[in-house]
């Protein structure tokens, strides 16, 4: 019998890294926790079982989430997801200076978590990742379409562009700059703001389709985000 993934959670917080351990096990998981990053290092550098995933928040005591990062991807390839609630800290991490393999904004979903968790374990050893369709929506890179229950909807090449790229990465935050680039906007599109515009027209065209609405979130001050989950702030 193959044994369960095991999953290292580092977070100082002690009632999320209670609720993520109690959720993990609830889906198979093993886990363990440690409250500050020296902890962490010590336990990835221990003889023990190395984890399957590291669960890792960013602002911690002794060394913070950037420094263990860093410091692990000099040994192990482990998969490691970041946890944030700094938004200001977002471009870092997209620009994968940290050697991180996702991230995911707080709050959070810990469904959400586990999605992710389970993707990249299927990566990790070299599966194969099928991804189903989220919120009923199917999307058809190569005839460029978005469906749901069947119908498909009239975007724009620039609207599909958008919803294809925050329906691959559910709960991953995207600043406007990242989208416009994602978008190939033409050279008229001189702000980042005009992709405030799209995602309006975007979110229209979605929720007349889907009544429990489009799953795209706006975030303050950063961008969007798309979310799994039916009971979505506008």
């Amino acid at each position: 019998m193959t044994p369960p993934s095991h999953i290292l959670i580092v977070e100082d917080d002690a009632k999320i890294a209670d609720m993520m351990a109690n959720y993990l096990h609830m889906h198979g998981y093993s886990t363990e926790i440690a409250d500050d990053g020296l902890k962490a290092m010590a336990r990835m550098r221990s003889s023990d079982v190395a984890p399957d995933l590291l669960l890792l928040d960013l602002m911690l005591p002794g060394l913070d989430g950037l420094e263990v990062c860093q410091q692990v991807r000099t040994f192990s390839a482990v998969p490691i997801i970041m946890l944030t609630a700094r938004v200001d800290e977002i471009d870092r991490l997209l620009g994968l200076e940290t050697g991180a393999d996702d991230y995911i904004c707080k709050p959070f979903s810990p469904r959400e978590v586990v999605a992710r968790i389970k993707a990249h374990l299927r990566r990790a050893t070299g599966q194969l990742v099928s991804t189903p369709p989220a919120n009923g929506w199917q999307v058809d890179e190569p005839g460029m379409r978005v469906s749901f229950a069947g119908a498909a909807l009239p975007l724009t090449p620039v609207e599909f562009r958008l919803f294809s790229l925050l329906h691959a990465h559910p709960g991953q935050v995207f600043g406007r700059a990242r989208l416009l680039d994602a978008a190939h906007l033409d050279v008229r599109d001189v702000s980042d703001r005009a992709i405030d515009s799209h995602i309006k027209n975007l979110r229209k065209k979605l929720d007349a389709a889907r009544p429990e609405g489009s799953g795209i979130v706006s975030v303050y001050g950063v961008g969007y985000r798309y979310e799994l989950v039916s009971n979505l702030a506008p």
